[in-house]
């Protein structure tokens, strides 16, 4: 994490801070908190702290991930090198921010789902942002909710290009237990109760039904009770699944809603450092 921080912020400072160091002298030391400008979820903090480290700045924390704040919470108090406080300013604000943003939406859907169904788990899918995948994956934790994958090796997922490739469900399912360690869960994506029923005689361990109505999900589960599949697999919804419909999903009784919305669609919760000398 570390070395992705730093190059984040070289990135940001690219050759000098030129306007800092035009006019703020290398001596100079500044007091400084971040505070909120809205309520919701922190999230960020650990990272925050790993820039702070970086530049051998003084903090002290007045909140921990996952806590809610309030506006004009004071997050972390600061003391140091001025020229430190200013360069690292908006790099630690834009990720506390992005990542607030994601705990906060994940956190209220799990509230949502928690209100019909206290079983369901609210993930996260792959639609990140590359290169800050991990952060935004963190934040889905401090909301509640379950990461999914982090990355390609994490699990087996079976999705429509892998099946069209192979041109059959029970085929691919075969070929990754035969290749992959037992250690691996295999999941697969499936868009008709004719397919699930198929992927859960197969073998799969998590059976994602993909971009289904609420009303078709319920026909699936019913099916799969009908000839006693349902204890073997984990049931997966995802696809379209939004603030606007997520308890209606969450009343079928699946075991698992994942939501693109939660990392490519939360808005920022918005921070501010201030200079308090």
């Amino acid at each position: 994490m570390k070395n992705d921080l730093m190059r984040m912020i070289m990135e940001d400072i690219g050759f000098e801070d030129i306007t800092t160091n035009a006019i703020i002298g290398p001596d100079v030391n500044a007091r400084a908190r971040i505070i909120s400008k809205e309520g919701g979820i922190i999230a960020g903090i650990d990272v925050a702290k790993a820039i702070f480290n970086e530049f051998e700045l003084n903090y002290s924390l007045n909140k921990s991930d996952g806590d809610v704040i309030s506006p004009d919470d004071t997050i972390i108090a600061l003391e140091g090198n001025a020229r430190n406080l200013l360069v690292v300013e908006r790099t630690a604000l834009n990720l506390m921010m992005r990542m607030s943003g994601i705990a906060t939406l994940t956190s209220k859907m799990v509230e949502t789902v928690r209100k019909v169904n206290d079983k369901v788990i609210v993930a996260s899918t792959r639609k990140t942002t590359p290169g800050i995948q991990f952060f935004e994956k963190s934040a889905v934790k401090l909301g509640g909710g379950d990461p999914h994958r982090f990355r390609l090796d994490d699990c087996v997922m079976i999705k429509d290009n892998h099946r069209v490739l192979v041109g059959d469900i029970a085929r691919a399912i075969t070929l990754a237990r035969e290749n992959v360690s037992f250690t691996k869960k295999i999941e697969i994506e499936v868009e008709s109760i004719e397919e699930a029923i198929l992927a859960s005689q197969a073998g799969a361990d998590i059976v994602m039904l993909d971009n289904m109505e609420p009303h078709e999900i319920e026909d699936v589960l019913k099916e799969m009770d009908n000839q006693g599949l349902r204890k073997n697999v984990i049931i997966e919804a995802s696809g379209g699944i939004n603030p606007g419909n997520i308890t209606q999903y969450a009343l079928t009784s699946v075991d698992v809603i994942s939501m693109g919305f939660l990392t490519h669609s939360a808005p920022t919760i918005d921070l501010s450092m201030e200079i308090i000398n």
